[in-house]
């Protein structure tokens, strides 16, 4: 099954504790199904010192399943399903279904 979000995408929430949260796609993790949504799923860690890096406890993303998120149209600024189909020189493109919006990317 081919990924639908891509890095960079903007993304709401649909399901789980941030539900209705938005933010910007970090990272994907494809083999797990998963994204790291910037803002979206904090947890603290325990670090301990490095060379460069203070031990402390920091506040980072964890990964989210993909299922929980829908990319968010840029017309009508609400979440979408996603289709793919072919621009005008049979290029393949991501479609948004609420507006028909190509989505860039």
């Amino acid at each position: 099954m081919g990924m639908r979000i891509k890095k960079n995408d903007l993304v709401e929430v649909i399901a789980g504790k941030d539900k209705g949260s938005r933010g910007r796609v970090l990272k994907i993790v494809p083999d797990f199904g998963r994204v790291i949504v910037e803002g979206v799923n904090r947890v603290k860690r325990h670090q301990s010192p490095r060379k460069f890096q203070e031990a402390g406890i920091i506040e980072k993303e964890a990964a989210i399943h993909i299922s929980n998120v829908m990319l968010v149209d840029p017309k009508s600024d609400e979440p979408t399903r996603v289709r793919s189909g072919s621009d005008k020189d049979g290029n393949k493109v991501r479609i948004a279904v609420k507006s028909g919006a190509v989505i860039s990317g």
